[in-house]
């Protein structure tokens, strides 16, 4: 029989610095690195280790002798629980601090190539209600907190319309108040939840596949459009249509109002039907006169305030002159692409989904942009020899992946078709650094760039601007 492994105390441990994925850091008396999800720099505190690898430990903070001094009060009352904002209680200025020093050491020890001096990051302007999407799930079975299981109470409420549980995929905590997504939010998903529970509607239970509310998509724009996509279990008309009716009457704002029928083991709609029970089939984004078409299916930078800061920029460093040929990887919906074809000669985007690049041309159109052109297709394949001799040589290269970064070919791709300068987009600065280590034998980095997309959580972007060597 296998012995169980003792958990370790540690006491009067300083945390020394914020790491990867949210997560602290302090020092074993052993020297290992002891990673923690509930303190931050500055703290003096007691652990209590949960798990212990060859090269760390992760634990707990279970007794705090000081608080740090990078401390602020968590506005949230589901802070701590909910997993969504990992740093509400660090000021922001140090939020942004761990942030670019996150960039740096990534692409220092990562990339290990020669490096300018970063520029300072951009915060966001907007800590709290930035967000444009939020997706909520329905749950006949609600988290229920420790000190709620420690009572004698007997609980009746067992709904929830909220967020999963971090690392639960079965558990829903009930979402009183969000304070990542502007109003009307907040009153939409609370009347919905009143109104379901007022009608005896069966929230979704994911174990025995069941119930007829499964989850709630809200979309918002800059110029105040909304959309709301519920996503049903069970395929119940007369249920559905009163609950989408007066949805519709309750909150006439409401721009596109949409549904999915989805009896999958999954809850992801992008092999689904949505359907338009009343308004438009999307909504509208603008940023400098350009409008965005936005589905239910499309996507679109989470924070738009912030997406035009990060546009701007990624504008500005490829520096064009009305001149140049402009590849525009990963495309996406084309937003990146249709922002700097004024500056450029013309615009070539690439992306893998079709339903994407089906968005960016209707876009390109509504926005009467003829210097842009968009193909379909997996970049480690189609962006290829060919598709250069067909689409020209280009002068800049902008791309934007994934976080896993680029592919190995498209890297290799880049180095031999070796355009002026490549303007890097990167939510993953971990990959970015893995990439700029390969490019790194044709072009040296002129600038870095932080920007803040996510203030409360630990995700920073990051632009950087390559030149090829002389």
């Amino acid at each position: 029989m296998r012995k169980k492994k003792r958990r370790q105390t540690f006491e009067h441990v300083e945390v020394i610095d914020a790491g990867a994925k949210g997560k602290s850091v302090a020092k074993a008396p052993d020297g290992r690195v002891i990673f923690l999800s509930n303190a931050i720099p500055g703290d003096v505190v007691d652990i209590q280790t949960t798990k212990k690898r060859k090269a760390y430990f992760e634990g707990t903070a279970t007794h705090f002798h000081k608080l740090s001094e990078k401390r602020t009060k968590a506005v949230c009352e589901h802070f701590g629980v909910c997993g969504g904002c990992k740093w509400q209680h660090m000021d922001y200025e140090h939020q942004l601090y761990y942030k670019q020093k996150e960039v740096e050491n990534n692409l220092k020890r990562i990339g290990g190539v020669a490096l300018p001096k970063t520029k300072p990051i951009l915060g966001s302007k907007e800590k709290y209600f930035y967000r444009n999407k939020m997706e909520f799930s329905f749950s006949d079975s609600r988290w229920l907190s420790l000190e709620e299981l420690q009572s004698d109470t007997i609980f009746t409420d067992k709904n929830a319309l909220g967020f999963h549980i971090p690392g639960m995929w079965d558990k829903i905590l009930d979402i009183k108040k969000c304070h990542l997504q502007a109003d009307p939010s907040n009153a939409i998903r609370l009347w919905v939840k009143e109104f379901s529970e007022e009608n005896g509607f069966l929230f979704f239970n994911p174990r025995q596949q069941k119930g007829l509310l499964r989850t709630l998509m809200i979309r918002t724009t800059s110029i105040g459009e909304i959309m709301i996509v519920v996503q049903f279990y069970d395929d119940d008309k007369t249920k559905r249509e009163l609950l989408l009716k007066n949805l519709s009457d309750r909150f006439p704002e409401i721009t596109s109002l949409q549904y999915v029928v989805n009896q999958k083991a999954n809850d992801t709609i992008y092999n689904q039907d949505v359907i338009c029970f009343s308004g438009r089939d999307h909504i509208f984004e603008e940023m400098e006169g350009l409008q965005f078409k936005i589905n239910a299916k499309s996507f679109y930078q989470t924070n738009s305030a912030q997406a035009y800061e990060l546009y701007k920029i990624t504008r500005d460093f490829a520096n064009l002159t009305g001149k140049e040929l402009v590849y525009d990887l990963y495309t996406g919906t084309g937003t990146i692409a249709q922002f700097v074809s004024k500056n450029a000669k013309k615009v070539v985007g690439i992306e893998s989904v079709p339903e994407a690049i089906m968005d960016a041309k209707a876009n390109a159109k509504h926005n009467k942009i003829d210097n842009v052109e968009f193909f379909v297709g997996d970049m480690k394949t189609v962006f290829d020899d060919d598709f250069i001799a067909s689409h020209g040589q280009p002068d800049v290269i902008i791309t934007d992946p994934p976080r896993d970064g680029m592919h190995k070919l498209v890297v290799e791709q880049l180095l031999k078709v070796a355009p002026k300068e490549i303007v890097y987009v990167s939510c993953n600065s971990a990959t970015q650094g893995r990439d700029l280590a390969f490019l790194d034998e044709k072009y040296e980095v002129i600038k870095v760039q932080p920007v803040d997309m996510f203030p409360q959580t630990h995700h920073v972007e990051n632009i950087v601007l390559l030149r090829k060597r002389a």
